[in-house]
């Protein structure tokens, strides 16, 4: 499974990379605002950082309005990602912009039925927001094994990018699931490596070798 880290934070981004455990990048209104900083300048300084894809999220709610704002973010960099709503109009700026030769990732997906239309679009990328379907009482674990099901019966090559991952056990989950990418907070994917028994463990080692009055340079 991929992991793409979810913000528009480049220290963050950096500092994953240096680690390798990043595949891509996925921003958003929210996260744009939140890095304080213009969108074309940091998602093109995000771009030059990973090599893999760089979701940037289009404001219009309109066709028109999509397709025009999709061609000033294509421009951006080669592994720009045009990040859609799934609506009807994102639907038809999909097919368009896939048709074009552009990546696609169609967001806020809360159904298996709206992960099928976004297939047919042809999008990269579906991401269903597990995390926000939980807020509301439902399973949004339920989502990704629908969409698994209904893209593996038809042989869609839409990739599943689970979003809204909120913990360390939705990552392990929507990767005993069958989803191609998480896209996960840096915390997160931080957390994935800590365990109790890792720092009992080095702890033993260290109080060990210190007896031993050894160096190794």
């Amino acid at each position: 499974m991929k992991f793409f880290v979810d913000t528009a934070d480049v220290n963050e981004i950096r500092e994953l990379n240096d680690y390798g455990l990043i595949d891509g990048v996925t921003t958003n209104p929210s996260l744009i605002m939140k890095s304080g900083r213009n969108i074309l300048e940091v998602t093109k300084e995000i771009c030059s950082i990973v090599e893999g894809p760089v979701s940037a999220e289009v404001t219009a709610l309109d066709y028109e309005g999509m397709m025009k704002e999709a061609a000033v973010l294509a421009q951006i960099a080669d592994n720009i990602c045009i990040k859609l709503p799934l609506t009807l109009d994102g639907l038809k700026a999909c097919k368009a912009l896939t048709d074009a030769g552009h990546q696609t990732n169609v967001t806020l997906c809360f159904s298996a039925n709206q992960a099928l239309l976004a297939a047919k679009a042809g999008a990269t990328f579906i991401s269903p927001f597990i995390g926000r379907l939980d807020d509301i009482g439902l399973d949004g674990l339920d989502l990704i094994t629908d969409i698994r099901t209904i893209y593996d019966n038809y042989g869609f090559e839409t990739e599943i990018l689970a979003a809204s991952i909120r913990t360390v056990n939705h990552v392990k989950d929507v990767a005993l699931l069958g989803a191609d990418v998480a896209t996960v907070p840096a915390s997160v994917i931080k957390a994935l490596a800590k365990h109790p028994l890792t720092d009992k463990g080095l702890d033993q080692f260290m109080a060990d070798w210190a007896k031993t009055g050894q160096k190794i340079v």
